[in-house]
């Protein structure tokens, strides 16, 4: 068994008996290429591989960073709480599209805990979701809101319906932030009115409009949209972005859904 170095293969290959065009029957003496040995097998492996390792590694470490954030929030048990165990965890940093924290679990459980009927809350991470679990007493109801149902921005009324109570306003009347939607009575036909709990729905089209100092039209939108802080409730329809001389004009229009009692 001979060994040979891999920059003197050719040479004896050209002057070895029985290899490449020097030939001879009567030598005892068989060549065959063997490649890379030992460590050098290894590495030659390795590189015809490489995309492919180096794709594996790459989607390790992409799974591995994303999995700190959380793209949805999920909500087992009881749901009677939902929008107030949103506004929870957004509260105690725990949002759709950020990077999960659990410092703040036990202050948001304790919030969610505080609230009429609920007997058990959790909050924990599960893949790229946060869940959330409410537990609620099988013999409480969640208390009713009492009042008028008022505009939490100000805008023009694109529809309104109440199935208890009183509407105020229209479709296309314009509203103030703070003015009422639907009173929370009933008025008979003498006149005069009986207090009643609303349940009541309303839809409204509003515009935000600032100057925002920025280097782009990306920075101002984002500028204006964090200004904005929009609800889950509320959704972008549209959007105007004019450079002036201190920076950018910023329109944004937005509808936002109004309920009370649904």
């Amino acid at each position: 068994l001979l060994s040979v170095n891999r920059k003197d293969v050719e040479k004896v290959f050209a002057i070895y008996p029985n290899v490449c065009y020097n030939v001879s029957v009567t030598t005892p003496y068989k060549a065959e290429r063997m490649g890379a040995v030992g460590l050098g097998k290894v590495w030659v492996w390795t590189k015809k591989r490489l995309g492919l390792l180096l794709g594996g590694l790459l989607a390790i470490a992409m799974v591995s960073y994303s999995d700190r954030y959380v793209f949805d929030v999920e909500f087992t048990g009881a749901d009677v709480y939902k929008r107030e165990a949103l506004i929870a965890l957004e509260e105690g940093g725990i949002k759709k599209f950020a990077p999960y924290t659990a410092e703040n679990v036990d202050l948001i459980c304790a919030k969610l805990l505080s609230l009429d009927g609920v007997e058990y809350c959790s909050v924990k991470k599960s893949g790229f979701k946060a869940v959330v679990e409410i537990r609620v007493n099988a013999f409480s109801e969640k208390t009713p809101s009492t009042g008028d149902m008022l505009s939490p921005r100000s805008g023009t009324v694109l529809s309104i319906a109440a199935l208890k109570g009183t509407a105020l306003k229209k479709v296309g009347d314009k509203v103030r932030e703070g003015e009422t939607l639907v009173g929370g009575f009933f008025e008979k036909v003498d006149g005069t009115r009986v207090a009643v709990t609303p349940i009541a729905l309303a839809r409204i089209a509003c515009e935000y409009k600032g100057i925002v100092e920025a280097g782009s039209e990306e920075e101002a939108f984002a500028k204006a949209y964090l200004a904005l802080s929009l609800s889950e409730n509320e959704r972008i329809t549209n959007k105007e972005i004019v450079a002036v001389e201190n920076g950018f004009q910023v329109k944004i229009f937005y509808t936002t859904i109004v309920t009370i009692n649904t």
